[in-house]
């Protein structure tokens, strides 16, 4: 006699919660929503403070290459501290980003076990030191022991005009950009350290199978899986170097002169310019201090949105590409 399969036991419907998650879905809700209150709060006060300062401004506040906001009338620009935020953290990227990624594929598929994790340990420790730190250390050791390269590049690449050097301290946007570069480079290698350890282990598997060497198993399979966690990785890094502060201070001379060279002093930057002339500021000069922070927020937020955009083209982390 044929019997019949027993009834499966009921369980919660897709629309049916219980009050664990309702309670769990309220608060994720409400910090989501926080979030952006606060965010809008934030904006809508840069906007504020800035629109006073703005309308006071006597010269024009995106290409003036002066900073005066404590005379009367005022006159302040931001095009100096444009060219060296952006230059400096371009600087940062162009050499931390390579060797945070080459950094994460020697502990995630060369090296052994027992080397992959101190040497993981000490990446991490080295995100968690304070940017003061950084600076400090900057000032006193980098900054001196710099000379050296800038004559090197003045030797072979001044010709270019863009690494031409002509002596005196290397306090310029590019010792401002390595120091950068060592401050984002942990937090590249350990997302991009993360993100290539998920790597589909099936893949690199067939790959030795059909007799890929290491390196061609990491090109065909590993990269182009993990090629969106690097741009992340890249983009938190960057977000990092635009608004770093203390650090930039103290290895940079700032002056409202934009040079040609990234080897001679000059420049400053958004997160420089308000640490140091927030504290001598009137109030006009906290305002025209918060309109270039504004400015600073608007490149934060539109640099995340074209990492998002980014990302949202790639589909990489549903597997690898051969």
């Amino acid at each position: 006699m044929a019997t019949e399969n027993p009834p499966a036991p009921a369980g919660p419907t897709r629309g049916a919660t219980r009050k664990g998650d309702r309670i769990f879905l309220g608060l994720s809700r409400g910090s989501g929503i926080t979030l952006l209150v606060i965010m809008a709060a934030i904006a809508v006060f840069l906007a504020w403070r800035a629109a006073l300062a703005i309308s006071a401004d006597e010269a024009n506040f995106l290409t003036a290459f002066e900073w005066d906001a404590n005379a009367d009338p005022p006159r302040f620009g931001i095009a100096v501290l444009a060219f060296g935020t952006v230059v400096s953290s371009l600087v940062a990227m162009v050499v931390a980003v390579p060797i945070a990624v080459g950094i994460a594929l020697f502990i995630s598929h060369y090296a052994p076990r027992r080397l992959a994790t101190p040497l993981g340990y000490v990446i991490d420790l080295l995100a968690a030191v304070p940017s003061i730190v950084y600076g400090l250390w900057g000032a006193l050791f980098l900054v001196p022991h710099l000379t050296g390269l800038y004559a090197w590049l003045d030797d072979y690449l001044g010709w270019t005009g863009i690494f031409s050097y002509e002596g005196g301290a290397a306090r310029s946007l590019f010792t401002a950009g390595i120091l950068l570069a060592i401050m984002i480079l942990p937090i590249v290698t350990n997302v991009s350290r993360e993100v290539f350890r998920q790597a589909p282990k099936m893949h690199e598997e067939a790959a030795l199978a059909l007799g890929a060497t290491r390196w061609e198993v990491i090109r065909i399979s590993v990269l182009p899986f993990g090629r969106s966690g690097v741009i992340s990785a890249s983009m938190l890094g960057l977000g990092r170097a635009l608004g770093e502060t203390m650090a930039v201070a103290t290895v940079l001379s700032p002056s409202f002169v934009i040079q040609a060279s990234l080897l001679e002093p000059g420049g400053g930057t958004f997160a420089q310019n308000i640490a140091a002339g927030f504290k001598e500021a009137g109030s006009m000069g906290r305002d025209a201090l918060i309109a270039s922070g504004l400015v600073l927020f608007v490149i934060t937020l539109l640099v995340n949105g074209a990492a998002r955009l980014i990302i949202a083209r790639r589909k990489e982390y549903t597997g690898a590409n051969a």
